[in-house]
């Protein structure tokens, strides 16, 4: 029997978690598919490409992702704080770039003059769609909705693409959270197609990388939630430092 969501994430416990979707298909998201010679590689940019746009939209940070020939992992950061602090006005511009919204919304955005009672029910929109900017039930759907949508009209298809619902675990401490974020981006030496981090192509820890070595460090990138640098405020940040030792790991 499943389990609703909302039992299973719950922010007040822990604002991290770890997400993974797998397709359906025999025909692989991304990858070479054998039967029939066709190759989807390109279609790993389009998950990374959709993850960085969701993730300037909503309270969302990205820790860590892989994707894989027929299913990603993404470990996501709830920053309520960060959504808290919008107005509505910013609510009403983030949620209206995936979804267009109510007339009475349109008209706000657009400085239309509206009477109180306009207004209210304006201000219930954005408490709405400000808890929506911060549920990893609604990051996803826009995630596989449209990733979805891209490969069926491809494949000139209709039908399902995902296998079920989004899996989702809890990351309850600081070890777990570390853990998970190796398990993913080892992902691809694991499954032997790549052969060291700098090389396996659609993760966040070669991003890292890349960004460490271009910017001796100063620098990270601004859609993945960063890790401790000296002096940053923790909250901000995922509770390991930058090393300047490379890490080996034993996939």
């Amino acid at each position: 029997m499943t389990t609703a969501r909302k039992n299973l994430i719950d922010p007040a416990s822990t604002p991290y978690y770890h997400c993974m979707a797998r397709c359906v298909r025999r025909a692989f998201l991304c990858g070479k598919d054998n039967f029939s010679g066709k190759n989807y590689e390109y279609r790993r940019q389009w998950v990374v490409d959709r993850l960085k746009a969701l993730s300037g939209i909503f309270a969302l940070e990205v820790c860590a992702y892989a994707v894989m020939s027929n299913h990603y992992h993404v470990v996501l950061h709830i920053n309520s704080q960060q959504a808290k602090k919008w107005d509505t006005n910013a609510v009403l511009q983030r949620w209206t770039q995936l979804f267009s919204g109510p007339h009475l919304v349109q008209r706000f955005l657009v400085g239309d003059q509206l009477g109180k009672a306009e207004l209210l029910r304006v201000e219930e929109y954005a408490q709405q769609y400000r808890s929506r900017l911060m549920d990893i039930s609604w990051f996803m759907r826009c995630l596989n909705e449209y990733l979805a949508r891209l490969a069926n009209k491809e494949d000139e298809c209709k039908g399902r693409f995902w296998e079920g619902r989004y899996k989702s675990q809890a990351l309850l401490d600081e070890a777990a959270l570390l853990t998970c974020m190796a398990y993913v981006d080892l992902n691809p030496i694991r499954a032997k197609i790549a052969a060291t981090l700098e090389t396996s192509e659609h993760t966040s820890i070669k991003e890292r990388i890349e960004s460490y070595d271009s910017a001796n460090g100063k620098k990270q990138k601004g859609h993945l939630k960063p890790l401790k640098a000296q002096g940053q405020n923790p909250e901000q940040a995922i509770p390991y430092p930058i090393s300047t030792r490379r890490p080996t790991f034993d996939p």
